[in-house]
């Protein structure tokens, strides 16, 4: 097998690097030369001291990875592929306490509790209200004269209320929602002036409303999601302290990734008004899938050998860190045909944006499907001519593929 003309050092979660593209030529190179890759890193660069990460592009290996929780660890190292270089150990392993980076047994238990808020039943009856915002939504912003900005006028409102409606935060707090969780993913990115420690000061607050929110449930029970995930701890539900970082997670997982795959689906109307055409006259019932494929909202994620194993012809170590890219896995052209293309009819459509199946797969699948129905049929309606005015303005991450600005003006 050729070795990948790749520059010498080429870091695929290199903050400076994705704040201006996802490297979608370097993935095709490594999918053809060498499908898992060794990326050197100096020890300690992301959070870790070790010497680096295996790289994973293919969607075959992305997804063998993703279904072998005991080959493959998110408890051990984290799901984080790359933290601050700054971050202490002891701050890491506080966040094995988020669903994402459990493993099994515990994992299966405490998601076997909280995807209680995702039945069909819970999204069914949220569907109504979510139509309602998204068309309130999309109103309000087409009354902006002349340019305004996508994200924070369209794309993050409808995933912040769906959150507040599914577990009853109250809608006048979503501010405090998108303030935590933008601080707790943006200390890559020196335009917030985020360190670590405050990224995690606001992780601390939104888990205390939380648990202040489980508390009171507890000695006031209502008709509602808390109630029903928090009381009679004894009989397999959350304590506390789980609840409150479940919500944590729903803040990043449910809100962020969310409005990312709204705003980068946006942007491919923009650039592929074929599609846009073709969407405001069908509505395919495939779109939403096409969005997140495209959009691939996070990077990657990571896993870590639990044991030496072999995968894509390479000899991974116990203690090895590997890094399943799910953009590089969503433009595999052994499962996609023309995999470059836009194509809001693709199917079948398995694409990997949802995670790669397996324990960890997507809990909140159906309800952000649902979102990004509802927000873009909102806008064909009510923002048919909906136009860019500017180039978006990329977040510096390692880990989210987002967007902070993307300026339209309604047309």
């Amino acid at each position: 097998m050729p070795c990948p003309a790749l520059p010498d050092g080429f870091d695929f979660t290199d903050p400076d690097l994705l704040q201006h593209r996802v490297p979608l030529p370097e993935f095709a190179e490594l999918r053809r030369a060498e499908p898992v890759h060794w990326v050197p890193q100096p020890p300690n660069l992301a959070g870790f001291q070790d010497e680096g990460y295996w790289a994973v592009t293919r969607h075959a290996d992305v997804k063998y990875v993703s279904t072998h929780p005991e080959l493959f660890s998110s408890y051990l190292n984290t799901a984080i592929i790359r933290f601050n270089e700054h971050i202490e150990r002891d701050a890491i392993d506080a966040q094995r306490l988020i669903l994402l980076n459990m493993d099994p047994p515990e994992h299966t238990r405490v998601r076997q509790i909280v995807q209680r808020v995702f039945t069909p039943r819970a999204i069914r009856a949220l569907e109504d209200r979510l139509r309602a915002r998204a068309h309130a939504i999309v109103t309000t912003a087409r009354a902006r004269s002349g340019s305004f900005d996508f994200v924070t006028e369209v794309a993050c409102e409808l995933p912040l209320q769906a959150i507040a409606e599914l577990i009853g935060i109250p809608q006048d707090d979503r501010a405090k929602i998108f303030d935590w969780s933008n601080k707790m993913i943006s200390y890559d990115d020196p335009e917030y002036a985020i360190t670590e420690e405050v990224g995690q000061e606001s992780a601390t607050e939104l888990i205390a409303y939380a648990m202040n929110m489980a508390a009171d449930r507890k000695q006031c029970p209502a008709k509602d999601i808390v109630t029903t995930l928090v009381s009679a701890e004894d009989e397999g539900n959350l304590n506390s302290d789980e609840f409150g970082f479940f919500v944590l997670m729903l803040a990043v997982a449910g809100n962020e990734t969310t409005r990312n795959a709204i705003t980068h689906g946006m942007h491919a109307f923009l650039t592929h008004p074929d599609q846009w055409e073709l969407y405001k006259a069908e509505r395919p019932a495939t779109t939403a899938e096409e969005i997140v494929r495209w959009a691939a909202p996070v990077n990657s994620f990571q896993r870590t050998a639990t044991q030496d194993t072999e995968l894509g012809g390479k000899q991974i170590k116990k203690g090895d860190r590997v890094g399943l890219f799910y953009a590089s896995a969503n433009h595999d052209p052994e499962v996609f045909d023309n995999p470059d293309a836009f194509d809001i009819t693709r199917d079948p459509n398995p694409h990997l944006g949802f995670g790669g199946g397996g324990p960890h797969f997507c809990l909140g699948k159906s309800l952000a499907v649902l979102e990004i129905d509802l927000i873009f049929n909102a806008i064909a309606d009510a923002m048919p001519g909906l136009k860019p005015t500017g180039d978006p303005r990329r977040l510096r991450s390692a880990w989210i593929n987002g967007v902070k600005e993307l300026q339209v003006s309604a047309g």
